[in-house]
């Protein structure tokens, strides 16, 4: 693809990648004999993918670049908002969807987790680039 060429993402195939993202995601917290490194760090890499891949659908011209630090941003805000602790948040947080969404408690290892999921979303997005018609 030349430089300056504008891009489109398929729309419909980003909404297919997030939906089948959620239960992969949720596959790696069953009780499945998965290897250690992906019981222990998948869900968090797919947990970035899907928020790179919403990040697209809901910023389709964005450049990707910029989708990736949103994704990642968004990710870590998440992550450091586990350090606050309010009745109402740590009540929220004990709900298996607010324990999905928000996570329970603060892990240095998931920012790395994040940063490799995201990764894996701007690959697919680069995949899947096609030349404007």
């Amino acid at each position: 693809m030349k430089a300056g060429t504008a891009i489109r993402r398929p729309r419909w195939l980003i909404a297919l990648l997030a939906v089948l993202t959620v239960p992969l995601g949720l596959l790696t917290r069953a009780d499945l004999p998965l290897p250690t490194l992906v019981a222990t760090y998948g869900g968090d890499m797919l947990y970035a993918t899907l928020a790179f891949f919403l990040a697209a659908l809901l910023l389709p011209r964005c450049p990707t670049w910029r989708l990736a630090a949103l994704a990642l941003e968004f990710c870590y805000a998440i992550e450091v908002s586990q350090l606050v602790h309010v009745s109402w948040l740590d009540a929220l947080r004990e709900t298996r969807p607010g324990r999905l969404v928000l996570g329970s408690g603060f892990l240095w290892s998931d920012l790395v987790c994040y940063a490799v999921g995201v990764l894996l979303g701007v690959l697919v997005a680069r995949l899947m680039m096609l030349p404007r018609s």
